[in-house]
């Protein structure tokens, strides 16, 4: 179990350093709209979504209810229900309950890209060693953003906030050079998310439900012309 869990700590290395960045963005935001330094940490300790936590401190700044806060929230995570859904069939048998709800907090779109594109099950002990180190940076980027807030000027806030679109691409391009089919279904994901973004009316369709639309399509079209085969047929 050790070994699992220094395999994943391992493997959890590149999302962490990433996350940090974007963390430290998010902290520098926060200040900016008026929360506390630690107001900004509690937040990044109790969430880990990127989108979710931003899209939310635009209603905090708004002076929103927590009507549209929940709904706001729900709409950008939703996501991770069918994250979830897809991990939980490559949980080893001897992850109990308690295990599955502790792995779900640290569902993350890296964290799955990692965890999905493991070859065989995985342990619980190797889904924390993945998500220590993505925690850990998450909340303390949040805290050195938050500390630095009122001194760095906004162009660099801006500049953070592409690190995570490049570690995403980083996590996907390996899969997608081994696979024509990992390769063809991203590109149709990239298309389609494309289609909610500038196409009429499609893009009047918020991002949350796009990007599991998007994902939905894509990954059914996946299935459908590139069928993995149970072991029986091997």
């Amino acid at each position: 179990m050790t070994k699992d869990f220094l395999q994943g700590f391992k493997d959890g290395l590149p999302v962490g350093l990433g996350y940090f960045s974007v963390a430290f963005a998010f902290g520098v935001a926060a200040v900016q709209n008026g929360l506390s330094v630690l107001n900004a940490v509690l937040i990044s300790l109790t969430n880990l979504t990127s989108a979710g936590q931003l899209a939310g401190l635009s209603v905090i700044a708004a002076a929103g209810s927590l009507i549209e806060m929940a709904a706001t929230q729900f709409v950008i995570n939703l996501r991770y229900a069918l994250m979830s859904i897809s991990l939980s069939q490559k949980l080893d048998r001897r992850v109990t309950m308690p295990d599955r709800m502790l792995i779900s907090f640290g569902v993350t779109d890296e964290n799955f890209a990692i965890a999905a594109n493991k070859e065989g099950t995985f342990t619980a002990p190797y889904f924390y060693g993945l998500m220590t180190l993505p925690i850990l940076c998450w909340v303390g980027g949040t805290f050195f953003g938050a500390a630095a807030g009122e001194i760095l000027p906004a162009a660099v806030l801006s500049a953070l906030g592409v690190a995570i679109y490049g570690m995403f691409v980083a996590v996907v391009l390996p899969a997608a050079k081994k696979s024509v089919a990992v390769a063809l279904v991203a590109i149709l994901a990239m298309a389609l998310s494309c289609c909610f973004a500038w196409v009429p009316f499609l893009n009047q369709i918020s991002g949350g439900f796009a990007i599991i639309i998007s994902a939905v399509v894509a990954a059914a079209v996946g299935a459908f012309f590139f069928p993995v085969r149970g072991e029986e047929n091997v």
